[in-house]
């Protein structure tokens, strides 16, 4: 597909475009297309004294429309001009392409990863009630989502109130799985192919964490909260996850740690000296993630488990002494229909974990899936939008809420992820690093350090290696690069003793 523009919004445009094509090839050009090419998008936008003309088409085989409209900006400053003019051809945009495939997106013209973000924005500058006007009105957000949204701000809102402005968390990377899922895009190993990686790894891993510990400590940061996912960290052995978290609970300040988590993802790589290892080291949040609760369907998916072994594993971890257990859904996997959504989420309800994060499947283009060639039906509304729905409803009325919700690129029907808890169980992690509280500081493959200024949007990333081979060749760089950790926060002591109490 041919995206033709004359304007500065190339990404804005590519990314509306996507949300109903998100398979597709899109070619984004400054140049006029050769005169018949199909299937061809054109947003121009032209000079008028004191206005800008807005002209927007889509010719698809069989099919054509346009819509086309004047903005005035004369009373504009150029910056809000631009984004009035970003918003309006967006809104335009929508609209043709809303003819062309006869299905709204539920988020509107939306296309960002953190809509919470935004509405806190708004609700923070305007109120709650023209902050949702604005998402339906403006930006053409359904109502369902804006309530979604509402109601999912004012959770975030209490666990952001416990950040400090040298507050950060702590995320640790075990980048390796017992298989590899057909819809994961991580950057995780198999053990088949790179087992042998796991000690090297683990020893420089171990090497990191103490560096980054004094680091922290010379900077005078104060840690929130300790994640250790992957890939599956229980794909190491009791003995080693032993040394990780002994390891962590010995350079790190733990004192000020309100939430400790490790993924225990893969209930075929849960047993009861994992478990207890885990339990011992004083984790006090662990996440089992079945996906789904049909076995038919985790065959396709690649996953080397079964139904019953996943509420094995969650007995096992109740009875080792968990008292907060997180349990992940994907909506939308291959073959699965709303009623085996529903067998799933009622068998997970029943089972009474503390929280429940509701995915929505993304078909990233390095996942099995994709590189397979799998389609999304944009013709109709998604099957996944009806997994969701349900979702909302079973878990309100099984005593949970929303407290953080994301989005990413190629999701299916265009949806989002949710995490729901009971009360009292919110995972701080989540909403921290969602809505970009304060710094992260990431160790092993594939982890990002994000340096927050407190008070702003500025971010700025470390990036570790991403593959353990990277990791373990390029290790002596990556300390190396770690220290911009110290002049960041030493650039920043006077504007912290100016904020700080």
């Amino acid at each position: 597909m041919t995206v033709y523009l004359n304007h500065a919004f190339h990404y804005e445009t590519e990314n509306l475009v996507r949300l109903f094509f998100p398979n597709d090839k899109i070619t984004v050009q400054n140049e006029a297309p050769p005169e018949g090419t199909l299937p061809l998008i054109t947003t121009l936008i032209t000079p008028e004294e004191n206005s800008r003309r807005i002209f927007v088409s889509a010719a698809f085989s069989g099919f054509y429309a346009e819509d086309a409209k004047t903005i005035d900006i004369s009373a504009e400053s150029p910056e809000d001009a631009e984004k009035t003019l970003e918003r309006a051809l967006a809104v335009c945009l929508y609209g043709v392409l809303v003819k062309l495939t006869g299905r709204k997106q539920p988020w509107g013209i939306l296309t960002g990863v953190r809509p919470i973000k935004l509405f806190r924005r708004l609700t923070e500058q305007y109120g709650e009630a023209r902050a949702k006007d604005y998402f339906q009105r403006e930006l053409l957000v359904s109502e369902e989502k804006t309530r979604l949204s509402a109601v999912t701000e004012k959770y975030e809102k209490k666990v952001l109130a416990l950040s400090q402005p040298r507050s950060f968390s702590l995320y640790v990377s075990i980048p390796f799985c017992p298989s590899r899922c057909s819809y994961c895009s991580f950057v995780s190993q198999t053990i088949e192919n790179a087992g042998k990686l796991i000690e090297p790894y683990f020893a420089l891993l171990c090497q990191e964490l103490a560096a980054t510990a004094e680091i922290a400590a010379a900077c005078n940061l104060r840690l929130e909260s300790v994640y250790i996912g992957g890939g599956t960290p229980t794909t190491l052995s009791a003995s080693q996850l032993n040394t990780l978290i002994a390891e962590i609970r010995r350079h790190f300040a733990m004192e000020t740690c309100r939430e400790f988590t490790i993924e225990a993802g893969r209930p075929d790589t849960i047993d009861r000296e994992k478990l207890e290892a885990i339990a011992e080291g004083g984790v006090d949040r662990i996440s089992i993630n079945p996906q789904t609760l049909n076995d038919d369907i985790l065959k396709v998916i690649g996953r080397k488990h079964s139904a019953a072994e996943t509420i094995e594993a969650f007995a096992l971890a109740r009875e080792v002494g968990f008292r907060h257990i997180n349990m992940d859904l994907i909506a939308g996997l291959p073959t699965e229909t709303p009623d085996s959504f529903v067998h799933t989420l009622n068998r997970i309800c029943e089972l009474s974990p503390e929280s429940v994060t509701v995915h929505t499947l993304s078909m990233k283009r390095s996942s099995r899936l994709t590189l397979q060639g799998r389609e999304l039906d944009t013709a109709k509304e998604s099957p996944a939008a009806e997994m969701l729905r349900y979702g909302e409803k079973k878990l309100t009325q099984e005593g949970y809420h929303p407290y953080y919700l994301y989005r990413q690129t190629r999701m299916e029907g265009n949806l989002e992820n949710v995490g729901w808890s009971k009360e009292g169980f919110d995972g701080l992690y989540n909403i921290f690093v969602m809505d970009e509280t304060h710094t992260i500081l990431g160790c092993g493959a594939g982890a990002v350090s994000k340096l927050k200024k407190p008070l702003s949007e500025s971010l700025e990333r470390i990036f570790n290696y991403k593959y353990p081979y990277e990791y373990i060749n390029g290790f002596e760089e990556l300390l190396r690069r770690k220290e911009r950790v110290k002049t960041f926060y030493a650039e920043l002591a006077e504007y912290l003793s100016q904020i700080c109490l």
